[in-house]
């Protein structure tokens, strides 16, 4: 860092990394420094480009997209700071267009004077359409270099003529030695001390979220008093209930379901229980994980367990009838029950390629040896003519064709080689040979 940007908060007329009196430790431990900053080694660590950029004090718009605690904001403050910056912070919950002029103005100001602005926005995913236009020709021209910052996946959320615009970086959650590093670091300044089993009961217990460890830091010390030690009892009192990053609405509820759905596909009982419970703890709604695992079922286990099907809706009624806690088992029976199945799609694909085929020929008449004939016009007509009944026969089978003209003889559903399809695929073998006999002249006891 040159001897310019070593300047203190207060010689360069930024407070933004002023310690205030009353801030929560988290605010207080800000780094001030990139080697002082805990994690995200991939992005951020020596030589990666991103570090040699903020060094050499030339860093384009930029979009920091991890969870809550990952590092985003302190990033966007410590770039501020490495290329002499103006940090201007922009609320999209609060501000609107009338704010962004104002930051333009203000910019536009700077910049003629020599000085660049970076303007951070956080949880850039609410700003709506209109906020995300008007940043947009200022982005382009320079006005500001725009950092933003959302927990939530930026592709559903921010424009593409925006997004096109920012350079995207992948936050991570910190690992337990990160927080565990950070804790100890907070132990410090706080004027006490921790057991070692506290220490990584805190870390672990804040899942990747930085904040949230110095938050119980910060909450024992209080307990025990100044210099005082951190037991586990006092972590567990600190931490109180413990809440899984989860949205129900966002992507993380899109990544639960597909980790449960994968993990029942793969035959994984222990994958599929922890997705479950993950959802279930998140707050998830359990009729939706019932009706996925009734979808599972029908999908991905089909014909190769007919059981599956049945289990998976009695657990959905189950739940109804129980609701939580109880009715959770029958969830978690249904996913063990699922998971261990034999796993068939062929149903799944022979209901695809119908109606592909039923689509590709609309206009395909019913043959008229398996039309109805109520009337006796229809009668007169041919309908009906040729059928042959299938009970009049002690195979209670016999050969003849029940598709239109047009798609004779396509095949659509191929039974798997697991489960209950195996009996299914020796039926067909059975029917196709009396098929073959019918075609030959032969009876079916020859």
């Amino acid at each position: 860092m040159s001897p310019a940007r070593r300047r203190t908060a207060a010689e360069s007329g930024d407070s933004l990394f002023a310690s205030q009196v009353g801030e929560p430790l988290a605010a207080r431990m800000r780094p001030q420094t990139l080697d002082e900053f805990a994690g995200q080694e991939r992005i951020i660590g020596p030589d990666t480009p991103l570090r040699l950029a903020i060094e050499r004090g030339v860093v384009d718009s930029l979009l920091f997209w991890g969870p809550p605690g990952s590092g985003k904001t302190t990033l966007a403050r410590l770039i501020a700071r490495y290329t002499d910056r103006v940090f201007v912070p922009f609320s999209a919950v609060v501000d609107g267009v009338p704010r962004i002029r104002e930051v333009v103005a203000e910019a536009s100001g700077r910049r003629a004077e020599g000085r660049g602005t970076i303007l951070f926005v956080d949880e850039i995913h609410r700003l709506n359409r209109a906020q995300q236009d008007a940043f947009l020709p200022h982005v382009e021209n320079g006005t500001f270099t725009l950092i933003g910052a959302t927990t939530e996946n930026p592709s559903f959320e921010i424009n593409g003529a925006l997004l096109s615009r920012l350079r995207v970086f992948v936050l991570d959650p910190l690992s337990t030695d990160d927080l565990v590093r950070l804790a100890k670091r907070g132990l410090d300044s706080l004027g006490v001390q921790a057991e070692d089993d506290a220490l990584r009961l805190i870390a672990e217990s804040a899942d990747g979220d930085a904040r949230r460890a110095l938050n119980a830091i910060e909450a024992a010390a209080t307990q025990i008093g100044a210099g005082g030690t951190i037991t586990p009892q006092v972590a567990v009192a600190a931490l109180q209930t413990r809440m899984p990053r989860y949205d129900k609405s966002g992507e993380e509820h899109y990544n639960l379901i597909s980790a449960y759905h994968k993990a029942l596909r793969g035959s994984d009982p222990q994958g599929a229980l922890y997705w479950l419970a993950s959802m279930i703890e998140g707050g998830e709604d359990p009729m939706y994980i019932a009706r996925r695992t009734v979808r599972f079922a029908a999908e991905d286990v089909g014909l190769a367990d007919p059981q599956a099907l049945q289990i998976a809706i009695a657990a959905r009624d189950t739940y109804h009838f129980l609701g939580s806690p109880e009715g959770e088992l029958a969830l978690a029976e249904a996913a063990v029950y699922l998971a261990t199945a034999p796993k068939s799609n062929k149903v799944y694909q022979a209901w695809g390629a119908a109606l592909e085929l039923a689509r590709r020929t609309p206009a395909a008449a019913v043959p008229m040896h398996i039309r109805n004939a109520p009337t006796r016009l229809m009668k007169e007509l041919g309908y009906g003519r040729g059928y042959q009944y299938a009970h009049s026969v002690p195979e209670a089978y016999i050969p003849q064709e029940y598709l239109p003209d047009e798609v004779a003889g396509e095949v659509l559903y191929e039974p798997g080689a697991f489960g209950f399809e195996k009996e299914i695929a020796k039926r067909l073998a059975w029917w196709a040979e009396l098929r073959d006999k019918a075609r030959n002249g032969e009876t079916p006891q020859e």
